[in-house]
């Protein structure tokens, strides 16, 4: 289930997803970038990390992945994950999204017990739009601070990026901003997790993804790559696998798709 915020936040959560399993069979998750930050809660489920086995705290932060990350999770759990608008890790957390790249970050670490009703409510089982209405009270709360200029800037580049799927010169950049391309990538870095080209590719290939699910059926890979502004399928073949882990075929065959950056394998 995915859940959009009210308009007053959609600027720094992009949306909910819950997600819940009553058996008790092992369930395989992946995480994949979309160029987001987030914030997992859960009440008390059993995550593990695939590639060593490590225990991952039960409510979680997590930095801009560069890739992607493989999750085991065992037994019946409810879940919520809070997908933020990319720069906003770096307001709530108030650390560099650079240093904070690919890294799990406990909630309680950060946030002590502020988050520990929500992990409560979902243990209770309590309707999760109930808990999604609080935590938007929360993130409002903590919004009513001052947000700095340079988080505007980072706003007002990344909608450019978004609007033009991606494709956007350093040229372009330097002109909407007055900043270097050097500058520009050192803000980029620290408020976001990624340079402006990276950033780029990931829209790109996300733009492509959201034409493959559309005309699956009509157009060939190949096609909706150009469409996509790829100047060959070797390219978006090779950033399908770096940032997703699967070909196009595997994942439009891949049936549970929780969101646009979760999968269940």
């Amino acid at each position: 289930m995915q859940i959009q915020p009210p308009r007053h936040l959609s600027s720094y959560i992009r949306h909910y997803i819950f997600l819940e399993n009553a058996g008790s069979e092992r369930k395989s998750l992946r995480l994949f970038t979309d160029g987001s930050t987030g914030l997992i809660l859960s009440g008390s489920q059993d995550l593990y990390a695939a590639n060593s086995g490590h225990h991952i705290p039960s409510s979680f932060f997590y930095g801009q992945p560069s890739g992607y990350k493989d999750f085991m999770a065992e037994g019946s759990f409810s879940m919520l994950a809070v997908v933020f608008q990319p720069y906003f890790f770096n307001i709530l957390l108030k650390i560099s999204a650079k240093e904070a790249k690919n890294q799990i970050i406990s909630a309680e670490d950060i946030l002590k017990n502020k988050l520990l009703v929500f992990q409560e409510g979902l243990s209770a089982g309590t309707d999760p739009k109930m808990i999604i209405s609080q935590l938007n009270i929360f993130f409002t709360q903590f919004l009513s601070e001052n947000i700095s200029s340079d988080h505007v800037l980072i706003k007002a580049v990344q909608q450019l990026m978004l609007t033009n799927k991606g494709s956007v010169s350093s040229k372009e950049l330097e002109q909407f901003t007055g900043y270097s391309e050097r500058h520009l990538e050192r803000k980029f870095e620290d408020y976001i997790g990624l340079t402006p080209k990276k950033y780029g590719r990931i829209i790109r290939l996300h733009h492509f993804i959201n034409l493959m699910k559309k005309n699956s059926a009509s157009e060939s890979i190949a096609a909706l790559s150009y469409e996509a502004g790829y100047t060959d399928q070797s390219h978006l073949i090779k950033d399908f696998k770096s940032y997703i882990g699967l070909t196009p075929n595997q994942y439009l065959k891949t049936q549970n798709k929780l969101a646009i950056n979760f999968i269940e394998l």
